[in-house]
Formats: C-alpha cells, structure tokens, sequence
C-alpha cells in the first residue's frame, strides 16, 4: 500500500489541514478521532460557533473547514465571511439536511459541498480530500433534489444560452461538473483523461469569467444547463 505520506521524490506531501466547527464536543472528538486517524489530513483547530471558525480560519488558514450549517452565528453566514477572507480555504458543510432550500444557499455562500451527518462516516474523508483539491463535493441523490427544485423555480426567460458561449465538449464538461462528478469521474464518461477534462473546464472558466469550480456549478444551475427530466 501506497504511504499518503511519501512521494516519488521521497517528499511527505502536505497535510490537509482542516479546521472542525460544530457545537456540538462529541461530535467534534467523534470528526477528530475519524481524520487523525488519516496519514494526510491533520486537524489544526477547533471551534464551537461560527465567531469563532472565522477567526481561528484567519489564524490557521486551514485547508478545509467541516462546518455544521445549524451552529451558532449561522452557517451560511459563515460560509459567506471565510469565503470573503481571499484565503485558500474551503468550507465544506456537513448537515442533516437534504432539502433542497437548504442545499443551493450552500453553494450561492460560497460552499464547497456539503456531507449529510447520516453518511459522514462513508462520504466525509472523500469530501474533504475533493474540496481540498479545488473540486466541488456535492452528494449524488440529494444533487438531484437540489437541481430538481432549482430548476422547477427558472423562468424560461431567465435562462442563461451557453451554446453560444462553449463548444460542446465544454458543455458537457460543465454538465458534469454541475451534477457533482470529479474529473476522473468525467473523463470515465466522456473517455477523457482528468487533465482534459480539467482542460475544458479551465477554458470553460475563462470564458465564463469564473474563478473557482463552486462558481461553474452555481453558474450551471442558474443557466438551466441540466434538463428537469435529468434531476
């Protein structure tokens, strides 16, 4: 087996370093227990509110922070204010929401994804690993209530035209994207390799004008770029 630690070189990679904010101490010694246990991911801080998770991301700037959407100070809120610090850092959202008006403001507030609590022990490592990546993590089953109410809310008139904008193959790629998969996953599907797929979706970017790949699925959602019978 492969040690997450070593690279060819000899080089141990860098730690993911993730910040955990959640009221709850059991739950927060229960994530530590979960992620210390891993040979690249490493906790740096804790905190009990959304106050507080702003300032010791400001202290740390962690690679990801596991936010429970239902803490004091509000979860979106402080989604919105990390995301606003210009840091390096990801907010990954767990919740015991699936809901749909629970899901899309995650995103709009500058999420990264989110793991429902009930799957945490299945779904978190792989999250905060994705995120950590630059990629967006977003659960399959609750992505398609997500687009489903999303899409019953936009107004054919309000539609953003993408073929005008992208080639084909980008719009598949933001597709993609938009409903969660990863590259490796998308370049399966497409029988592309993840560096093309990431390619494509680079230039896709560019020509959005977007940033990060949590703007490209905000901005596919907004297009009505997945039809209602796909979610």
């Amino acid at each position: 087996m492969t040690d997450l630690r070593s690279s060819r070189n000899g080089h141990r990679p860098p730690d993911i370093r993730v910040l955990l904010a959640d009221d709850h101490g059991v739950v927060r010694a229960g994530l530590r227990a979960l992620l210390e246990a891993q040979p690249d991911i490493r906790v740096v801080a804790e905190a009990p509110d959304g106050p507080t998770a702003i300032s010791l991301t400001r202290e740390h700037i962690p690679s990801v922070v596991v936010a429970d959407l239902s803490m004091p100070g509000g979860g979106l809120e402080t989604i919105r204010e990390i995301t606003a610090l210009g840091l390096p850092t990801r907010v990954l959202v767990l919740t015991v929401h699936a809901e749909e008006r629970y899901l899309l403001p995650v995103l709009e507030a500058g999420g990264s994804g989110y793991v429902r609590k009930s799957s945490a022990h299945t779904d978190l490592l792989n999250a905060i690993r994705t995120v950590a990546r630059g990629e967006v993590f977003l659960d399959p089953a609750a992505t398609k209530t997500l687009l489903r109410g999303y899409l019953g809310r936009v107004h054919s008139g309000d539609e953003l035209d993408l073929g005008e904008v992208l080639s084909e193959r980008e719009r598949e790629v933001v597709k993609l994207t938009a409903e969660g998969y990863t590259a490796q996953q998308a370049g399966d599907i497409l029988s592309l390799s993840p560096k093309t797929v990431e390619t494509y979706r680079h230039r896709a970017m560019q020509k959005l004008g977007l940033t990060n790949r949590a703007e490209l699925v905000r901005y596919a959602l907004r297009a009505g770029l997945l039809g209602a019978d796909e979610a």
